[in-house]
């Protein structure tokens, strides 16, 4: 994605054994280990992580992305975020998205951007295997996360009870469709190039 006045170009790629490193100081941040499920401390940690990502591309099932900030030279800059695509395949008209920003990438609209590609993403590439809605969780007291589903359109439908360990609160379910309209400001851009 390119870089506009106020954001950053952003790239989003297959999560990399390299990356582990930069996955590690990343979950130093305690609101980040507070909001995922996965605990990161260290290197082994971070590329077991990594291999559970890389298996998941393979498996065909999950699809997580590094959001990285490109250099002007072409290669990677600093990791941003994670988004993902889980438990798509044939036939299932659904499946989940998930995403989380790392601590210096919050409030620079890493977030809703990385989660529009994602989801542009998944409608097109598995249209033809019948995917037609994305669903959305969270904790309800995730504001940050609530705040990134309403603004990549994904409407609020449900609070699902507390399911813990792994749920301790209840949680926001929101969703999103492939015949959705797009957005007002995505129409008007591209009525303006076309």
């Amino acid at each position: 994605m390119d870089a506009t006045e106020s954001h950053p170009a952003l790239l989003l790629r297959p999560w990399r054994m390299s990356d582990a490193a930069g996955l590690v100081a990343l979950y130093r941040d305690e609101a980040l280990r507070r909001w995922t499920l996965s605990a990161i401390d260290d290197e082994a940690g971070a590329a077991r992580w990594v291999e559970a990502e890389q298996r998941g591309w393979e498996a065909g099932d999950r699809y997580g992305f590094a959001v990285v900030e490109p250099r002007t030279d072409g290669g990677d800059g600093q990791l941003l975020g994670n988004v993902v695509l889980k438990g798509v395949g044939p036939d299932t008209p659904s499946a989940e998205v998930g995403y989380w920003s790392a601590a210096h990438a919050r409030g620079r609209g890493v977030a809703p951007r990385a989660l529009e590609a994602l989801t542009d993403w998944a409608f097109t590439t598995f249209a033809g295997e019948g995917l037609t809605r994305l669903e959305l969780l969270h904790q309800v007291d995730n504001e940050a996360s609530c705040r990134v589903a309403r603004k990549c359109r994904y409407e609020l439908v449900d609070v699902l009870p507390a399911a813990p360990p792994a749920f301790p609160l209840d949680g926001h379910l929101h969703v999103r469709t492939r015949d959705q309209p797009p957005a007002r400001h995505q129409a008007d851009g591209l009525a303006a190039r076309g």
